[in-house]
């Protein structure tokens, strides 16, 4: 059964879904696409994942039920997420755990790993964020979003293999929640940062700082983050295993949430 909660981290009200009475505590971060969120992102996966670990999947600042700061003095910046993230995973008192991060979500995975190493165990950075990415039709897709119904279904488009079909209510879900009034200012905010800095990434040396067992997962058609950008983890990461998932996109959790699920486990299993 997945729950829903709440708790206080780096001083935002965080929501979370949480699954699983026991075994290992499994951490588990959204991209920052619009009309993202945990429900959205993770609940296909959790079903998979709860029966062999306790799950816990939040929310990121400016996403789904969590605090959305409307305060000039909040920059929704990676240090910010990363901050917060990092608090999260204090709050629950669980740890270390297993991180297992999409995109942006990746990209905050490996700033816990990096700046405070003891509350992570193992990465899983699925289409990761985090070395620079090509420019793409489908990346600008997602960084233009005009908050309209038919928006939405282009970023859907964009995010998976070119042989998903979206299941009934996805894009109706995303796009209602993408256009709530405080969900639209913090993620015009969160684009506007992005785009200022040229897109989500930290040096190499940062990525290559984080020594804990990490696992890489591309979907072989993502058309977002390339699996290039995979095989670069690859290099910069010392203690690194890498999988490729043919007939998928940027969301492998929601287009074969059953196939990782499978493929996660043996990882931590392994390590």
């Amino acid at each position: 059964m997945i729950e829903s909660a709440h708790l206080d981290a780096a001083g935002l009200a965080t929501h979370y879904l949480t699954a699983g009475a026991a075994g290992e505590p499994l951490v588990l971060i959204h991209g920052g696409g619009a009309g993202a969120d945990a429900i959205g992102n993770w609940t296909g996966a959790i079903a998979h994942f709860a029966s062999a670990y306790r799950v816990f999947a939040p929310d990121m600042p400016g996403f789904g039920q969590s605090a959305k700061p409307d305060d000039p003095g909040y920059g929704y910046t990676q240090d910010e997420r990363d901050q917060h993230m990092a608090a999260f995973v204090e709050r629950l008192g669980v740890g270390p755990v297993t991180i297992v991060g999409n995109s942006m979500g990746g990209l905050t995975a490996l700033g816990v790993a990096r700046k405070q190493p003891e509350l992570v165990a193992r990465l899983v950075l699925m289409g990761s964020a985090g070395v620079p990415v090509p420019p793409s039709p489908q990346l600008a897709t997602i960084m233009n979003y005009d908050f309209t119904k038919q928006g939405m279904a282009r970023i859907v488009d964009a995010l998976t293999g070119p042989n998903f079909i979206a299941p009934e209510g996805m894009i109706a879900y995303r796009h209602r929640i993408s256009v709530e009034p405080a969900t639209r200012a913090a993620y015009t905010r969160i684009t506007g940062w992005n785009k200022a800095r040229g897109g989500l990434q930290i040096s190499e040396a940062d990525i290559a700082a984080v020594t804990c067992p990490t696992l890489v997962v591309s979907g072989k058609e993502d058309r977002v983050v390339p699996v290039t950008c995979a095989y670069r983890f690859l290099d910069l990461n010392p203690q690194s295993w890498g999988v490729i998932m043919p007939d998928c996109g940027h969301w492998p959790m929601i287009e074969h949430p059953q196939a990782f699920a499978e493929i996660v486990d043996q990882f931590v299993r392994r390590h």
